[in-house]
C-alpha cells in the first residue's frame, strides 16, 4: 500500500523559512519522479515543485520559483520541500506524490501538512 506522510508545517510570518518532509512508503521509490503540490482554501490543487528520479533536474511554479528547493534522498524514501521567504499567498495544506506532470496520474493522496502564513 502506498502512504505519504507530510510533515514541517505551521504558523510562520512572512519572510520565514519553513522545511517541509514526506515519507513514501512505495515500492520502488527511486524510480519515479516527485512532487510537492498545494491546496488553498477554494482554490484548486497545483502543483509547485517537481523533482526527476535521480534528483538531477527540478522545476517550479512561476509563484514559488526563486524561494523552494525541492530534493530528494533515495536512500530514506523521502522528499523535502525548503521554503524560503515565505508569503501570505503560501498558506495552503502541502502535499507530496508523484509528478503528474512527468507520469500522467498520481497516487492515493496523504494528509498533507497545514502552511499558514500570517504576522
Amino acid at each position: 500500500q502506498v502512504t505519504f506522510v507530510e510533515s514541517g508545517g505551521g504558523l510562520v510570518q512572512p519572510g520565514g523559512s519553513l522545511r517541509l518532509s514526506c515519507a513514501a512508503s512505495i515500492r520502488s521509490f527511486s524510480m519515479y519522479a516527485m512532487a510537492w503540490y498545494r491546496q488553498a482554501p477554494g482554490k484548486q490543487r497545483e502543483l509547485v515543485a517537481g523533482i526527476t528520479s535521480g534528483g538531477s533536474s527540478t522545476n517550479y511554479a512561476d509563484s514559488v520559483k526563486g524561494r523552494f528547493t525541492i530534493s530528494r534522498d533515495n536512500i530514506k524514501n523521502t522528499v523535502y520541500l525548503q521554503m524560503n521567504s515565505l508569503k501570505p499567498e503560501d498558506t495552503a495544506a502541502y502535499y507530496c506524490n508523484i509528478d503528474r506532470l512527468r507520469s500522467g496520474y498520481v497516487l492515493l493522496w496523504g494528509q498533507g501538512t497545514q502552511i499558514t502564513v500570517s504576522l
